[in-house]
Protein backbone atom coordinates (compact mmCIF):
# COMPACT_ATOMS: atom_id res chain seq x y z
CA UNK A 1 0.00 0.00 0.00
CA UNK A 2 2.88 2.24 0.91
CA UNK A 3 4.43 1.68 -2.40
CA UNK A 4 1.48 2.70 -3.96
CA UNK A 5 0.73 5.97 -2.16
CA UNK A 6 4.60 6.60 -3.22
CA UNK A 7 4.22 5.66 -6.66
CA UNK A 8 0.97 7.89 -7.52
CA UNK A 9 2.27 11.06 -5.45
CA UNK A 10 5.42 10.67 -7.88
CA UNK A 11 3.13 10.54 -10.53
CA UNK A 12 1.06 13.88 -9.32
CA UNK A 13 4.24 15.70 -9.17
CA UNK A 14 5.54 14.91 -12.74
CA UNK A 15 2.11 15.32 -13.84
CA UNK A 16 2.07 18.94 -11.93
CA UNK A 17 5.12 19.73 -13.83
CA UNK A 18 3.93 19.08 -17.22
CA UNK A 19 1.21 21.41 -16.59
CA UNK A 20 3.17 24.19 -15.48
CA UNK A 21 5.38 23.92 -18.19
CA UNK A 22 2.64 23.48 -20.77
CA UNK A 23 0.93 26.40 -19.14
CA UNK A 24 0.91 29.93 -21.33
CA UNK A 25 2.23 31.56 -17.98
CA UNK A 26 5.11 29.42 -17.64
CA UNK A 27 8.12 31.54 -20.05
CA UNK A 28 11.29 28.94 -19.52
CA UNK A 29 11.47 29.79 -15.81
CA UNK A 30 10.41 33.72 -15.77
CA UNK A 31 7.02 35.50 -14.99
CA UNK A 32 4.50 35.79 -17.72
CA UNK A 33 4.44 38.84 -20.01
CA UNK A 34 0.36 38.77 -20.13
CA UNK A 35 -0.58 41.75 -18.46
CA UNK A 36 2.47 43.71 -18.10
CA UNK A 37 2.39 46.95 -19.82
CA UNK A 38 4.48 47.45 -22.85
CA UNK A 39 7.33 49.47 -22.93
CA UNK A 40 6.79 52.76 -24.70
CA UNK A 41 9.66 53.98 -27.31
CA UNK A 42 10.18 56.78 -29.90
CA UNK A 43 10.14 56.04 -33.43
CA UNK A 44 9.62 57.53 -36.52
CA UNK A 45 6.95 56.52 -39.01
CA UNK A 46 6.69 57.87 -42.66
CA UNK A 47 8.93 60.65 -41.17
CA UNK A 48 6.92 61.42 -38.24
CA UNK A 49 8.13 61.16 -35.01
CA UNK A 50 6.08 59.15 -32.98
CA UNK A 51 5.84 56.76 -29.58
CA UNK A 52 4.37 52.46 -29.39
CA UNK A 53 1.48 54.50 -26.93
CA UNK A 54 0.04 56.82 -29.83
CA UNK A 55 -1.11 53.46 -30.94
CA UNK A 56 -3.13 53.01 -27.62
CA UNK A 57 -6.49 51.77 -28.31
CA UNK A 58 -5.45 49.58 -31.41
CA UNK A 59 -4.43 45.93 -31.34
CA UNK A 60 -0.38 46.01 -32.28
CA UNK A 61 1.72 43.21 -33.30
CA UNK A 62 4.80 44.47 -32.50
CA UNK A 63 7.48 42.53 -34.73
CA UNK A 64 11.06 42.07 -34.52
CA UNK A 65 12.92 41.00 -37.56
CA UNK A 66 16.07 41.63 -39.60
CA UNK A 67 16.38 41.28 -43.43
CA UNK A 68 19.10 38.93 -43.07
CA UNK A 69 17.00 36.40 -41.22
CA UNK A 70 15.57 34.26 -43.61
CA UNK A 71 12.56 33.29 -40.88
CA UNK A 72 11.73 37.22 -40.98
CA UNK A 73 11.29 36.92 -44.77
CA UNK A 74 9.56 33.76 -45.18
CA UNK A 75 6.66 35.52 -42.22
CA UNK A 76 6.87 38.97 -44.52
CA UNK A 77 4.03 38.10 -46.94
CA UNK A 78 1.81 36.45 -44.10
CA UNK A 79 2.16 39.80 -42.17
CA UNK A 80 1.65 42.15 -45.07
CA UNK A 81 -1.87 40.17 -45.40
CA UNK A 82 -2.28 39.77 -42.54
CA UNK A 83 -2.08 44.42 -41.87
CA UNK A 84 -4.42 43.87 -44.57
CA UNK A 85 -7.19 42.32 -42.75
CA UNK A 86 -6.75 43.41 -39.04
CA UNK A 87 -6.31 46.91 -40.42
CA UNK A 88 -9.78 48.02 -40.62
CA UNK A 89 -10.80 46.16 -37.24
CA UNK A 90 -8.44 48.47 -35.50
CA UNK A 91 -5.63 46.68 -35.22
CA UNK A 92 -2.03 47.05 -36.97
CA UNK A 93 1.50 45.43 -37.09
CA UNK A 94 4.48 47.64 -36.50
CA UNK A 95 7.83 46.14 -37.48
CA UNK A 96 10.74 46.90 -35.89
CA UNK A 97 14.02 45.84 -37.76
CA UNK A 98 17.50 45.82 -36.39
CA UNK A 99 19.46 46.41 -39.55
CA UNK A 100 22.26 48.33 -39.57
CA UNK A 101 22.47 48.99 -43.18
CA UNK A 102 19.88 51.45 -44.24
CA UNK A 103 20.06 49.81 -48.00
CA UNK A 104 19.74 46.84 -46.84
CA UNK A 105 16.20 47.60 -45.02
CA UNK A 106 14.68 49.58 -47.74
CA UNK A 107 15.60 47.11 -49.98
CA UNK A 108 13.99 44.50 -48.19
CA UNK A 109 10.69 46.37 -47.68
CA UNK A 110 10.30 47.13 -51.30
CA UNK A 111 11.42 43.26 -52.66
CA UNK A 112 8.65 41.63 -50.30
CA UNK A 113 6.42 44.79 -50.66
CA UNK A 114 5.86 45.65 -47.01
CA UNK A 115 3.06 48.01 -46.43
CA UNK A 116 2.22 48.33 -42.74
CA UNK A 117 4.48 50.80 -40.44
CA UNK A 118 7.71 49.83 -40.18
CA UNK A 119 10.84 51.25 -37.80
CA UNK A 120 14.59 50.90 -38.23
CA UNK A 121 16.46 50.92 -34.83
CA UNK A 122 20.08 49.85 -35.76
CA UNK A 123 21.04 50.36 -31.99
CA UNK A 124 19.01 47.09 -30.98
CA UNK A 125 17.43 49.16 -27.75
CA UNK A 126 14.14 48.66 -28.34
CA UNK A 127 14.25 44.74 -28.79
CA UNK A 128 16.34 44.36 -26.17
CA UNK A 129 14.54 46.28 -23.80
CA UNK A 130 11.68 43.81 -24.71
CA UNK A 131 14.27 40.60 -24.28
CA UNK A 132 14.49 39.55 -27.62
CA UNK A 133 17.22 37.44 -28.88
CA UNK A 134 15.70 35.63 -31.67
CA UNK A 135 14.42 36.67 -34.69
CA UNK A 136 11.25 37.19 -35.72
CA UNK A 137 9.69 37.87 -32.44
CA UNK A 138 6.06 39.11 -32.01
CA UNK A 139 4.80 40.87 -28.84
CA UNK A 140 0.80 41.17 -29.27
CA UNK A 141 -0.23 44.13 -27.38
CA UNK A 142 -4.24 45.08 -26.80
CA UNK A 143 -5.91 48.04 -26.68
CA UNK A 144 -4.99 48.83 -23.30
CA UNK A 145 -1.35 48.47 -24.50
CA UNK A 146 -0.98 45.86 -22.09
CA UNK A 147 1.17 42.53 -23.53
CA UNK A 148 -1.31 39.70 -24.25
CA UNK A 149 1.26 37.20 -25.63
CA UNK A 150 5.10 37.00 -27.01
CA UNK A 151 5.53 34.77 -30.14
CA UNK A 152 8.87 33.22 -31.06
CA UNK A 153 9.55 32.26 -34.05
CA UNK A 154 7.92 32.93 -37.81
CA UNK A 155 4.27 31.86 -38.69
CA UNK A 156 1.36 32.06 -40.53
CA UNK A 157 -0.24 35.02 -39.37
CA UNK A 158 -3.46 34.07 -41.43
CA UNK A 159 -4.04 30.46 -40.87
CA UNK A 160 -7.23 29.40 -38.78
CA UNK A 161 -5.81 29.12 -35.58
CA UNK A 162 -3.88 32.37 -35.35
CA UNK A 163 -7.02 34.42 -37.00
CA UNK A 164 -9.25 33.19 -33.98
CA UNK A 165 -6.85 33.57 -31.87
CA UNK A 166 -6.47 37.89 -33.09
CA UNK A 167 -9.54 38.12 -33.35
CA UNK A 168 -10.29 37.11 -29.55
CA UNK A 169 -7.93 40.16 -29.14
CA UNK A 170 -9.55 42.16 -31.07
CA UNK A 171 -13.19 41.97 -29.87
CA UNK A 172 -12.07 42.69 -26.67
CA UNK A 173 -13.45 46.40 -25.51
Amino acid sequence: MKRKVKTGAALAFVAALIVVFVHPSYRNGGPSLHGQTAKNFDLTIDGRPSRLSDLQGKVVLLNFWASWCQPCVDEAASLDALQKKIAPLGGTILGISVDDDPAAYENFLGTYNVDFPTFRDPSKRIPLSYGTTMYPETFVIDRDGKIDSKIVGPQDWTSPAMMAYLDSVLRLK
